[in-house]
């Protein structure tokens, strides 16, 4: 026992203690960007996730900007990590990944998502992916494809509506729906629903401890992972036999079985890319309808000028009559309230990257190994690119009217090699989600409801509204 105990003290700790102590003085031999790296080991994660559930969008950045500027180093989740809020260094970021930057995020996020996801794809297949995923959300496909899918499936979910609603998770069932029918060509059924409540306990795990002994979350998510996997690979290994009978469908799934120049992909890498997708298409769109609808009930005259809009694209249309891409087009203000929900939102509030090697920004420089956050959300919050930066004001994007909006301020789907393949098809989906709301329903909130912020943004209670239908023609 005791050789044992020698050989992990000389082959192991004091190993460890020498790394430890020749990276620290390596540290502070460079010029790092101002900032504490907290308590030891915990760092200031603890006040990070605490000043995230106050009502203040950004507390943690708040302070540390006031402090040390719009570039600062902490130490959060285990590792040190700097801080950005300044636009040109989150372009900088953005614009160098695979070459001064690569993905990184915690490991129940890999895990759970699977190492064949987007999210985790590197180089290029990471490119080639992007490249196929954006070939399916571009405007000529939505125009000429998915627009009636996403009309007629938004109709549908409305249609069902009485009385008292908890308008998050409408949307989440709505934008889920709409993910498997453009993925899979999926129409909503008993068996994509039960999918669907599966993938609510995936997400549930992206921020517990990756450790299935001490976390039941996570013990959960996993599970819920194993039968969502089980049922797509099952989907994956039907549409191989279709597709070898010469039945052809137009989906992504197609698409994804199909051989090329570049050759077929596994079930399970499919299965993995697929897993991926859903959860984007599930939380972030969904998060963002239902914010929308509390921003402009907050704003009785902002939500005045959108019903009166679409009340003129529906007088146009007919009783029933479907949204053409035209529509769509016309909706000028709905735009301004999705830029304005987008920008306040902040669904995803910034990236995490790690630096390939020593990099040199703003007169600082960030070790190689050490992770760097590009904040979107402290960007958009910020008085100096937009004025009265926390109040909902739509009417700030009519003509750029008190908004300074180049490529690297304004975010909110990323950017770079990663920009979201899906912005535009999220876009579309938001903006016919709000024509057939403001038209088909009046509502008031049922009960106070506020926002919290911590680990994305979302409301506390799921946003709960006593709805009142007007007269309408139901989805065919």
């Amino acid at each position: 026992m005791a050789v044992i105990s020698l050989y992990l003290v000389f082959f192991v700790v004091l190993p460890a203690i020498v790394l430890i102590a020749h990276r620290s003085s390596r540290c502070r031999r460079l010029r790092l960007p101002p900032g504490s790296l907290g308590l030891p080991f915990v760092g200031e994660t603890l006040q990070l996730i605490s000043a995230y559930k106050t009502e203040n969008p950004e507390p943690f950045i708040d302070e540390r900007v006031s402090r040390f500027g719009s570039l600062f180093t902490t130490h959060v989740f285990g590792e040190p990590t700097v801080f950005s809020v300044d636009p040109e260094t989150n372009r900088f970021i953005m614009q160098n990944e695979g070459k001064l930057f690569e993905c990184s995020y915690p490991g129940s996020i890999s895990n759970l998502l699977g190492k064949h996801s987007l999210l985790l794809m590197k180089g290029s297949l990471h490119k080639r992916m992007h490249s196929l995923t954006m070939s399916f959300a571009n405007s000529s496909i939505i125009r000429d494809h998915l627009l009636v899918d996403i009309d007629r499936l938004i109709r549908l979910n409305l249609d069902s509506w009485s009385d008292r609603v908890l308008l998050m998770e409408e949307a989440k069932k709505i934008t889920f729906e709409l993910t498997m029918k453009q993925l899979m060509s999926f129409d909503p059924c008993e068996w994509t629903e039960s999918l669907r409540k599966e993938y609510v306990l995936v997400i549930e795990g992206f921020f517990s401890v990756p450790l299935p002994i001490f976390s039941p979350t996570y013990r959960r998510a996993i599970k819920a992972r194993t039968k969502v996997a089980e049922a797509l690979s099952m989907v994956v290994k039907q549409r191989r036999i279709e597709s070898e009978l010469g039945e052809k469908r137009k989906d992504m799934l197609a698409a994804l079985v199909a051989s090329d120049d570049h050759g077929s992909f596994s079930d399970e890498e499919i299965v993995d890319f697929l897993v991926a997708l859903l959860v984007a298409g599930y939380e972030t769109t969904s998060t963002s309808m239902t914010l929308a609808i509390k921003f402009l009930t907050e704003t009785p005259l902002a939500l005045a000028q959108i019903t009166e809009e679409h009340e003129q694209i529906r007088a146009k249309k007919g009783e029933g009559g479907a949204l053409e891409w035209s529509d769509y087009k016309s909706m000028t203000f709905t735009q301004c309230v999705v830029n304005e929900t987008l920008r306040i939102a902040n669904i995803i509030g910034g990236i995490f990257r790690r630096t390939m090697t020593d990099i040199n920004v703003k007169g600082y420089t960030i070790p190689k190994g050490w992770k760097v956050f590009a904040s979107f959300r402290g960007v958009h919050l910020d008085h100096e690119y937009f004025k009265d930066a926390r109040t909902f004001n739509p009417w700030r994007w009519q003509n750029n009217s008190g908004a300074t909006c180049p490529a690297n301020v304004f975010t909110p789907f990323g950017g770079g090699q990663r920009l979201c393949p899906g912005y535009e098809l999220a876009r579309v989906e938001l903006s016919v989600f709000l024509h057939h709301l403001v038209t088909l329903f009046s509502w008031t909130p049922a009960g106070e409801d506020k926002l919290v912020f911590f680990p994305t943004t979302r409301t506390q209670k799921r946003y709960p509204i006593n709805v009142q239908r007007r007269d309408r023609v139901p989805a065919m």
